[in-house]
């Protein structure tokens, strides 16, 4: 049973896309880095973006990582699209 979880969970991570290699840490600084990064919000994709920037950033700071991180990497998804 353990060789087929580990089997599989190896399979999920080799069919991972390639973007995902490029994602940044979920950290305060790769946060804060990412928003300076991001520059004004002149569009849609840009203002989707700065809204879960904002949301990690509100996580963040109650100290909930795991919501902020969910945030972030979901940011990081729309900026890779």
């Amino acid at each position: 049973m353990k060789t087929l979880l580990s089997a599989a969970l190896l399979a999920a991570f080799a069919a991972s896309p390639a973007s995902a290699a490029k994602m940044q840490p979920c950290t305060g600084e790769a946060m804060g880095k990412s928003m300076t990064a991001m520059g004004t919000v002149d569009s849609p994709a840009k203002q989707a973006m700065a809204k879960e920037m904002a949301s990690a950033n509100s996580e963040m700071s109650k100290g909930n990582m795991r919501g902020a991180c969910k945030h972030y990497m979901k940011a990081q998804t729309m900026s890779a699209k």
